[in-house]
């Protein structure tokens, strides 16, 4: 398995406009789509722990292709 970035975009429940980018790393053995329909259960109990937010999408890739060189 390796290791994948789930990248979720979360607002603020009581103010929807301010919103800010979870990187979320753990260990997938599939590609990076197969990674967001796996998603969802990662990204509940994520929010569960911290009810404020709301995940309003999401994205898997491969970790530090975010970064440019």
């Amino acid at each position: 398995m390796n290791p994948i970035d789930l990248v979720v975009t979360v607002c603020v429940v009581l103010s929807p406009a301010t919103c800010e980018e979870q990187h979320l790393v753990f260990n997938f053995g599939g590609s990076p789509a197969q990674c967001s329909m796996a998603a969802p259960p990662y990204i509940a109990q994520w929010i569960g722990d911290h009810p404020k937010w709301q995940a309003v999408r999401w994205r898997c890739e491969f970790p530090h292709t975010h970064y440019k060189a």
